[in-house]
């Protein structure tokens, strides 16, 4: 009777184990140039169409007298709406026609993608392709390190183990120009999954 429930510890030691050995594989990988690389070659040329541009204007003008404790208002309900019931807020902004965009293009990457969203000049959600935890990036590196830098900047973040899929992912961010006037407008944040990253 006792060799089952050592036979149980031995197989959950080695599958701990394996899931400890692999993590580092995947970590130790430079994954920085390759979501760089992509992000130069795809998400730029994404973020230069006009539906993403125009939303992102339109919001940053909507948004132009909100003040901070509006902001945390707004994160606030947000963040409430994500747990059930009505969801004004989330829908509006899953809703509209640049998040429609953005889920096409996350379904076109065949699995690369894993979640897309555009931010305006104060960090807020102006389109998602999935529903984000919060409204207000602008206290995280995502938005300060492309945004706050200017045009140009790029961020990639560090590699995770996704809870639900137990995939590893990174996420990779960049400023949104206006092609017009070559000013920043805002951020856009991609998920990728690191595995298939690596192989392109």
């Amino acid at each position: 009777m006792t060799i089952y429930p050592r036979i149980r510890i031995a197989i959950i030691a080695v599958a701990a184990a394996v899931a400890l050995a692999v993590a580092p594989q995947v970590q130790a990988q430079d994954h920085a140039p390759k979501a760089k690389a992509w992000a130069e070659k795809t998400l730029k040329g994404w973020m230069q169409d006009a539906i993403v541009v125009e939303a992102v204007k339109a919001q940053n003008a909507k948004h132009a007298g909100l003040t901070q404790d509006k902001i945390d208002a707004l994160d606030k309900q947000w963040r409430a709406e994500t747990k059930g019931g009505s969801k004004p807020l989330i829908d509006s902004v899953v809703g509209n026609a640049l998040s429609v965009w953005l889920k096409k293009r996350e379904a076109e990457s065949k699995g690369l993608v894993t979640e897309i969203f555009v931010m305006d000049d104060k960090g807020l959600n102006v389109g998602q392709s999935d529903v984000t935890s919060d409204y207000w990036q602008g206290d995280e590196a995502k938005w300060q390190k492309t945004y706050s830098v200017g045009p140009g900047a790029v961020f990639v973040d560090k590699v995770d183990q996704d809870e639900s899929t137990q995939k590893f992912q990174t996420q990779v961010s960049m400023t949104v120009v206006d092609p017009a006037s070559g000013k920043a407008i805002g951020a856009v944040t991609v998920g990728l999954d690191v595995e298939l990253l690596m192989e392109m």
